[in-house]
This record gives structure tokens, sequence and C-alpha cells, in this order.
């Protein structure tokens, strides 16, 4: 997880890097403001994280992990240069708990937002459904139960792109998913991730 942390952590440094050098391009007159979006407008995605489960561990004394590396695949249309729809498909990666593994992935369908700040950087907000499968393996007595679930959830998300050329943008992204579980509860999974989306 020490790992996985410096990774996540890189990858911030890296995007706030490239960050400032498109601010500065964009100053230099390299690019400065474009529509960045349009009617019919489509992009594509990826997303690399950490995933948080929001899950109990039970009694005894197991492992009790709560996050895993994610990653999200995604693509994407807008109606107008606000609103559009996004479909993606999220891993949000495997966790030791109550002597066994729970594993979660999804498909997502989500209303999507954009809020321009300026010329190469917007606000962006999800809202939508997630039909996830997830499955777990728990040690028995350990008040976790066992097997697997699907079904459709909420899930909504805020994040911030930055645009580097009129194609290519930084994103960083906070989403939530609620997921079914064996025992018949519905229960929150996080995910913060960084990615780089190409528009089309």
């Amino acid at each position: 997880m020490k790992l996985l942390s410096r990774t996540f952590s890189a990858a911030l440094l890296a995007v706030a890097a490239m960050a400032a050098t498109g601010g500065a391009q964009a100053q230099s007159g390299t690019f400065g403001n474009y529509s960045l979006y349009g009617p019919g407008a489509g992009y594509v995605g990826l997303n690399l994280g950490q995933s948080n489960y929001s899950l109990g561990n039970g009694i005894g004394p197991f492992a009790s992990e709560d996050h895993d590396t994610v990653y999200n695949i995604y693509s994407g249309t807008f109606f107008n240069p606000n609103f559009g729809l996004e479909l993606g498909y999220t891993h949000f990666g495997n966790i030791e708990r109550a002597g066994g593994d729970t594993k979660a992935q999804g498909i997502n369908l989500s209303l999507v937002g954009r809020a321009p700040i300026s010329g190469s950087f917007n606000l962006l907000g999800k809202l939508g459904t997630t039909y996830g499968r997830t499955e777990v393996s728990a040690f028995p007595g350990s008040g976790v139960a066992s097997g697997k679930e699907n079904g459709f959830g909420l899930s909504y998300g805020v994040g911030a792109e930055y645009s580097f050329t009129p194609q290519l943008s930084g994103v960083l992204q906070y989403d939530e998913h609620r997921l079914k579980f064996a025992g018949g509860e519905r229960d929150r999974v996080n995910a913060t991730t960084v990615g780089l989306r190409y528009r089309f």
C-alpha cells in the first residue's frame, strides 16, 4: 500500500506539473481560449487511483484492508457545451477482510456537467447509476456474509480538468458508488483518481 500511495502522489504531482507547463504555454500564446466541448463532441479517458471500501470487517484477528488500486475507462459525448452523457467501466480492486477477499467492479452511466472557469480549466460533475458486480469470501463466524451480488445503485462525482491542448487534458476526479454486497446491504465504495482525457 505504501507503493500505491507513492504512485498516486507521483501521478498528482505529474498532473500539477503538466498544468503549470500548459498554463505557461497559454500565457505565451502557444494556445489560448478555445471551445473545449460542443454539441456532438466526444471524448475517451483513462483514470488510475485509489479506491476506498466503506465496509465492516466483522470480528476476529483478520486483515482489514479498505483500499486498493482502482482504474476507470470511459467515453462520453456532449449535447451542448455544458451537459452530456458518459459511459464507463471501473474496477475497484481487491481487498483482504474477514479472513477472505472482497472485490467489486461496475459499469456506470451518468449525466455529466461542465462549468468552465477559463479557456483551459473546467469543474466537472456527474450523477447517474452504476451496475455493480461484487464478490465476497469470508471466514465462517467472522460476521461477514460471503457471496456474489449485482444490481444498480446511485453514483455521483466531482472533478476538475485542465486542458494542455484542444484535444488532451488532465483530470482529477472523486466518485462515489452505492454497490450491493452479500447480506443485502448497499455500501459506499469511492474512488479518487487522476488521468488523461482525449477529445475528438
